[in-house]
């Protein structure tokens, strides 16, 4: 049986290849509602395959018609997910180590936890201030097509610099920061805004920065808006409610899995 088992170098690249698209793709939507549509239609999929090999007539046709049409629907239902995947292919840069630097096991450990506690205390004092600001949070998907609109930088986190970087006397306040890690990377930030991104009269552009950066990738963004000093939280282009600072923070501590120093 294993002499006519013959299988080629071509056929590993493929596997390889097959198992990379699967697992970005997972990325994108685990956590997310299209995470469950998927699991029902590899549910479906596997139904009709039994009742393929059990010569179910009736069920295999009627299922087999459906999923004949699946990828129409997959279309439809993961027009967003596949927008997101598109956009961070673009992104990408393909060379061997950005790839193994996506599983955690090809990264060495370290120490930048991000300090949640120096962020909720900025925004705090930005929100007395009424000092506009908007802060973009790095979690899994690859933001360097967004860093390239701004300045580069790598400043550790701390409370004074974000302050200091959205003072209304500062080069630096207009546009987004982007957190990787503990550090800002980036600065000056110009979001697109995404047309179909809808949300109340109130808020302004920042707002609906935020909304656009968690629409298109899995970002979170924190806004303080200039007009009355109140703090947004978005994620997944939506705004996201909160009683009060110790419960935002809870929120991107569940959200980010880092727990606060204090």
């Amino acid at each position: 049986m294993l002499e006519n088992f013959d299988i080629r170098f071509i056929d590993i690249i493929d596997i390889i290849l097959f198992a990379l698209m699967l697992y970005y793709l997972y990325r994108l939507i685990r956590g997310t509602m299209a995470m469950q549509i998927f699991m029902g239609i590899a549910i479906i999929y596997m139904i009709w395959k039994i009742t393929e090999w059990a010569d179910m007539k009736l069920m295999s046709e009627v299922l087999g018609s459906f999923l004949g049409v699946g990828v129409i629907l997959l279309l439809i239902v993961f027009q967003q997910e596949i927008r997101q995947f598109l956009l961070v292919l673009g992104s990408k840069k393909f060379t061997p180590r950005a790839i193994l630097s996506d599983f955690k096991f090809f990264n060495k450990p370290t120490d930048n936890k991000l300090d949640l506690d120096a962020i909720v205390s900025a925004l705090k004092n930005l929100s007395v201030k009424k000092h506009g600001a908007l802060i973009i949070i790095k979690r899994n998907q690859n933001l360097d097509f967004l860093r390239q609109k701004g300045d580069k930088t790598d400043i550790l986190i701390n409370e004074p610099i974000i302050e200091s970087i959205f003072n209304k006397t500062s080069p630096l306040h207009d546009g987004a920061i982007i957190i990787e890690g503990n550090r800002i990377v980036a600065t000056r930030v110009i979001i697109p805004i995404d047309p179909d991104v809808k949300l109340n009269k109130k808020f302004g552009l920042r707002h609906h920065a935020a909304a656009s950066a968690t629409k298109i990738t899995d970002a979170l963004a924190l806004v303080v808006s200039e007009e009355t000093g109140d703090i947004s939280f978005f994620k997944n282009g939506k705004q996201v409610e909160f009683k009060n600072l110790d419960d935002l923070k809870q929120k991107l501590s569940m959200e980010l899995g880092v727990e606060p120093k204090r």
